[in-house]
């Protein structure tokens, strides 16, 4: 246990960590019209009325589990189809009986993720830099993006830019952008690649309109009047035009004194698109919170993005840099007024999952309290500050009133329900409106695919989200079919029907309960944050089967994934879906086992490739606390990895042991020969210790093998208990 966690301040029935107690008593409380002495007050009587319950819902996953295990390990489970499984899921309890039709009811939801569809970027909110590099990603550059990516290069040029800057690439891009505004913004006569002024001019009484002056000498404007939304600047020569598709805008931004504007034929210098409309500022996966002082910075941060007084300083380029949360931006819509266009994502937040206990609270016997609770309360207590205090002034986040809580990690109705159940009880305890507590569900977990329709019903006054957590699933499918036989390899995984059948189904069940009207239906994370042509090349079928928004790992991949909403009307996809359920329950339940044997040299391979994900995530996080990470991998192609990659990685070795592919001496064996990769691989990173040198004395690499060696009896196959138990002993010889 570290220092800070050592000494407790008594509150009543609640031992509180000093820092957190400083932190609510100092920082969080002032200004909310709560007290701190009510604050823990409220939080001993949660944890007194919904801590038996919490235990309660974790046993049931582990008789749950018990069954299955059993189940798998005789003759009809290992013989069974997907009817028989499906017959044998609803004897034991973990399918539930499927209710009526119904439609979901919320209230006082931001068009951001009512309406819009676009890209949404998940951040480790304890790292300041990051979260406000999420939280100002609502606009990004085109002309950067495109530049940097590729995306406008021939597909015989590198896709990575020069050193130099090239002109010729640069021209392409521009070409490229005018051929884009052409299909999502056109003009009613030629191409804005031969516009040589644009302008703003009356359109009849009280209404103004793009007016395009062609090289040719023709006049022309919009072929939509409803695609302008506004401008800045002077009329005959704005600063920025303001355009509308598919519920995003995008900038055009004028100025013929710049470097590119002083060559563009019509003065434009960049297109700035509306990319990152929604962020997740994460307390969960993305985060390394193992302690009372982890938790307190991350809980500072949010603070001080809700209060609109974030800051961060680094050096880049050799200069200081100071960033904050941008201001809202002014400009003059269609009809002479001025309006304000948001320059920030809209955060929502993800709380940790109920499995999670802290020792930052205990109780009067000592025992750790669930994570959950202390994360509904202290979270929602800071979002006060920018409902109605000082970050409502500037920086609103909801204009609606809402706080949006994703909520990871849930197993089936049950758990929904008794999630709901706790956010009224915040609600009630720091004086909330009704349901100002919306939930996103990920539907991230085995059971609640399976029920999915009755997780929404639940939660149907509040839920705005649900995602597909397509890695965590997989880990997920890995660890409940463990005793029925060898989980297939990583990249057979992929071709699984289960796995269509689950991104399939999340979408109807989305659809027809009108989650869709009411909130986003996400799809899951690129993972290689610098192959973004590829990116721009393939997610386009998340839109295209009908989700609203998808993550991507940065800012630069939002634009340019921000462009497929452009080209994709997903409402009208979401829409023709309505009544229409083609995917099979039965399908879901099929388990990716190992089908085919595989040659001595397939096997090293994949334990080779799974070693590299565990090694290279593992030791920054145990030993530099780094949550979520860009890691090479044996390749040397960056992967962004965090604890849903590693929970397959892991869970799929350790289903490997447990069924003879392989032997505890060989994945030793082959876990010392990769961390050499590794260590050579963070040659330049500073601070990093090598594991190889002496594997006994890694903290980093002992942690790595448990979480194999560990697996089978790792609940559910989740790692966070021993990434904590290792981190904490990292941090010891540091406090």
């Amino acid at each position: 246990m570290s220092k800070q966690n050592s000494q407790y301040v008594h509150e009543g029935t609640l031992k509180i960590s000093q820092c957190l107690h400083d932190l609510v008593a100092q920082e969080i409380t002032p200004g909310t019209g709560i007290s701190p002495d009510s604050f823990w007050k409220s939080l001993a009587r949660i944890v007194e009325d919904f801590g038996e319950n919490n235990k309660q819902l974790l046993l049931k996953r582990d008789q749950l589990q018990a069954k299955i295990d059993d189940w798998y390990a005789s003759d009809a489970g290992k013989s069974a189809n997907s009817g028989d499984s499906r017959k044998f899921l609803r004897e034991i309890g973990y399918l539930v009986k499927e209710g009526p039709a119904f439609k979901v009811e919320v209230e006082d939801v931001d068009r951001e993720i009512s309406d819009v569809s676009a890209p949404q970027l998940v951040v480790p909110v304890d790292n300041a830099r990051y979260a406000l590099n999420a939280a100002n990603a609502r606009w990004g550059s085109l002309y950067d993006a495109l530049y940097t990516s590729g995306v406008a290069e021939p597909e015989d040029e590198p896709a990575s830019p020069p050193k130099k800057f090239d002109w010729q690439r640069a021209k392409r891009v521009i070409q490229w952008v005018r051929d884009f505004l052409d299909r999502v913004v056109p003009l009613e006569d030629g191409s804005h690649a031969d516009v040589v002024q644009y302008a703003i001019v009356p359109a009849g009484r009280r209404t103004l309109r793009v007016h395009a002056t062609l090289k040719s000498g023709e006049h022309t404007t919009l072929k939509s009047q409803g695609q302008f939304a506004g401008f800045r600047g002077l009329m005959y020569e704005p600063s920025e035009i303001l355009l509308y598709n598919n519920g995003l805008f995008m900038r055009l931004q004028f100025d013929r004194n710049s470097f590119v504007g002083k060559k563009d034929l019509a003065g434009i210098y960049d297109i700035s698109m509306e990319a990152a409309v929604t962020t997740i500022q994460d307390f969960e996966d993305a985060v390394s919170a193992v302690d009372a002082e982890d938790k307190t910075l991350a809980y500072r941060n949010w603070l001080n993005l809700m209060k609109g007084t974030l800051t961060a300083e680094f050096e880049k380029g050799g200069k200081k840099i100071k960033r904050s949360l941008n201001a809202d931006m002014e400009f003059t819509n269609p009809y002479g007024m001025l309006t304000t266009v948001s320059a920030r994502s809209m955060m929502l937040v993800r709380h940790v999952g109920i499995h999670m206990y802290t020792d930052a609270v205990l109780t009067k016997d000592g025992d750790e309290i669930p994570e959950g609770f202390l994360d509904a309360m202290v979270i929602s207590l800071c979002a006060i500050h920018n409902l109605s205090g000082e970050g409502a002034k500037s920086f609103a986040n909801s204009r609606c009133g809402s706080i949006y809580v994703v909520k990871p990690k849930l197993h089936g109705p049950e758990e929904v329900a008794a999630t709901v159940e706790l956010f009224a009880r915040v609600e009630d305890e720091l004086r909330l409106k009704r349901n100002t507590l919306k939930i996103g569900i990920m539907d991230e977990e085995r059971r609640t695919t399976a029920n999915l329709k009755e997780c929404i019903r639940e939660a149907r006054n509040r839920v705005i989200f649900i995602n597909t957590g397509f890695l965590d699933r997989t880990g997920d499918e890995i660890h409940t079919m463990m005793n029925l036989g060898p989980s297939t390899t990583k990249d057979q995984m992929k071709q699984e029907s289960w796995l269509h059948a689950y991104e399939d189904w999340n979408v109807e069940v989305g659809v027809n309960t009108g989650v869709y009207s009411v909130g986003q239906i996400g799809k899951g994370m690129w993972t290689m944050p610098d192959l973004m042509k590829a990116m721009y090349r393939v997610k386009s079928v998340h839109p295209e089967a009908g989700a609203n928004t998808a993550w991507v790992p940065s800012p630069t991949l939002a634009v340019l994934h921000a462009l497929h909403y452009h080209e994709v009307n997903v409402v009208s996809i979401q829409r023709a879906k309505v009544s229409k359920g083609n995917t099979k329950l039965e399908t879901i339940l099929q388990p990716p086992v190992l089908r085919e044997e595989l040659s001595d040299e397939e096997i090293i391979k994949e334990l080779e490739n799974n070693a590299q994900s565990i090694l290279g995530y593992v030791v920054h996080w145990v030993e530099e606390g780094i949550g979520c990470s860009k890691i090479p991998d044996i390749n040397e192609i960056n992967l962004m990895e965090d604890r849903a990659t590693l929970r397959i990685s892991s869970q799929l070795i350790a289903s490997w042991l447990k069924h003879g592919l392989t032997t505890r001496d060989q994945v030793q064996d082959i876990f010392k020969r990769v961390a050499v990769i590794v260590d050579n691989q963070n040659l330049e990173t500073e601070g990093y210790r090598p594991m190889a040198k002496n594997h006994g004395a890694s903290v980093g690499f002992e942690a790595a093998l448990e979480l194999v060696f560990q697996g089978v009896e790792s609940p559910n196959g989740y790692t966070e208990p021993l990434l904590h138990k290792y981190r904490r002993m990292a941090k010891v010889p540091h406090s």
